[in-house]
């Protein structure tokens, strides 16, 4: 499910650099998927 989630930003995130979509929220949230991504990967490898 984190992987879906992360997916659908990154497709937003792209999709506001060509059309201006979402501001600067879909970057604030973006930026916090790829925080849990990395805790999680770290996390999952103790």
């Amino acid at each position: 499910m984190l992987w879906t989630i992360i997916v659908i930003l990154v497709i937003l995130w792209l999709l506001g650099f060509i059309g201006h979509f979402g501001g600067g929220l879909i970057h604030i949230l973006l930026v916090i998927a790829v925080i849990v991504l990395i805790y999680n990967l770290v996390s999952g490898r103790r």
